[in-house]
């Protein structure tokens, strides 16, 4: 194929769709509707958590997802050199032990770690917590430095890249992939949006190297370490499409769980509250859907796996480009 790949959106989805795409040779216009100097300021992906956590994320996800996500990890380090891969922690409070017992139970490839290693993985956290599950295979990065970095190798690989502009119908001649997220409801009926709602903080009193799951009963958190002791706290998911201002409520319990994690998040610099919706399908597992006779592709639904599965997903749609094989994350839609 010679003729221009228009992608809509420079969310993570969109950026590793226009990175495999203009490094196998075609020619590539990113389009993304957010202006610059704030390139991401309109894209969910920028409140993502950035975990490659397979295993972490097969408690709740199909086992797809974890095959995918293991087979998408290489390909994050052959593109990207500032993934973290220190494993991820998982803990809950004293007085919820079952909760670790069912999230072991629930996942793979994980070891139960007692006091003393815990103290020789996190020795700030194992002042509160004399047991956790450790997932040695996972890796994280900051979101938006990631982000970045992709889309420099976007414009080094020689694609066009278009900000600030709107979103346009599927060029004639041409190939359209639609990256747009929540935008593409009305194309896509079946996406509904789930909320994700984050704080920045840096906090000078807390040295975590790797990301911490609690398995808190009320507010399941994580927190992911980024350079400078800046800590995202992240909440799971809250099913709901408003995309409106994180409210005070949000904030105390977020801030509230992630100090049980370390009391020095009371004595925190708040650099950033926000929330983002994520696009989700109806089984949570993002696609490459193929409409209007191959003329447009949506790469769309990509739930809280975003991160993890972008790679796929730009492996689906090459390999559609090439006439390959049918790929699990591939799909045609009815005529």
């Amino acid at each position: 194929m010679t003729q221009t790949i228009t992608i809509l959106g420079a969310g993570i989805i969109g950026l590793w769709q226009a990175l495999t795409l203009v490094r196998a040779g075609f020619p590539v216009h990113l389009i993304e509707r957010s202006p610059q100097p704030a390139p991401f300021a309109g894209s969910a992906s920028r409140y993502a958590g950035a975990m490659l956590a397979p295993d972490c994320e097969a408690e709740a996800a199909p086992a797809l997802v974890r095959e995918l996500g293991h087979a998408a990890l290489p390909l994050w380090r052959a593109v990207y050199p500032g993934i973290a891969a220190r494993g991820t922690l998982v803990v809950a409070p004293p007085r919820e032990p079952g909760e670790l017992a069912r999230y072991a139970r629930a996942t793979l490839h994980h070891t139960r770690l007692d006091a003393n290693a815990l103290a020789t993985l996190e020795p700030e956290l194992a002042t509160r917590f004399d047991t956790a599950l450790y997932f040695a295979g996972e890796a994280h990065m900051a979101a938006t430095d990631a982000m970045d970095f992709l889309l420099n190798a976007v414009v080094e690989a020689g694609a066009r890249v278009s900000f600030g502009a709107p979103d346009v119908s599927p060029p004639a001649p041409g190939l359209l992939i639609d990256c747009r997220g929540l935008a593409a409801c009305s194309d896509l009926p079946a996406l509904r949006g789930v909320r994700g709602e984050r704080v920045l903080v840096r906090a000078r009193e807390v040295g975590f190297t790797r990301p911490i799951r609690l398995l808190h009963p009320r507010v399941p958190l994580y927190v992911v370490p980024w350079p400078d002791r800046i800590y995202m706290i992240g909440a799971t998911v809250i099913e709901s499409a408003d995309g409106g201002p994180m409210t005070v409520r949000s904030a105390l319990e977020l801030l509230g769980a992630a100090s049980l994690l370390h009391a020095g998040f009371a004595e925190a610099e708040i650099l950033d509250l926000g929330a983002g919706v994520r696009p989700a399908l109806p089984d949570n597992i993002p696609r490459v859907i193929v409409e209007q006779g191959g003329r447009t592709l949506r790469a769309n639904g990509a739930y809280r796996h975003g991160f993890l599965l972008a790679p796929i997903l730009a492996q689906a749609t090459l390999a559609y480009l090439a006439s390959a094989p049918d790929h699990p994350l591939l799909e045609r839609a009815p005529k």
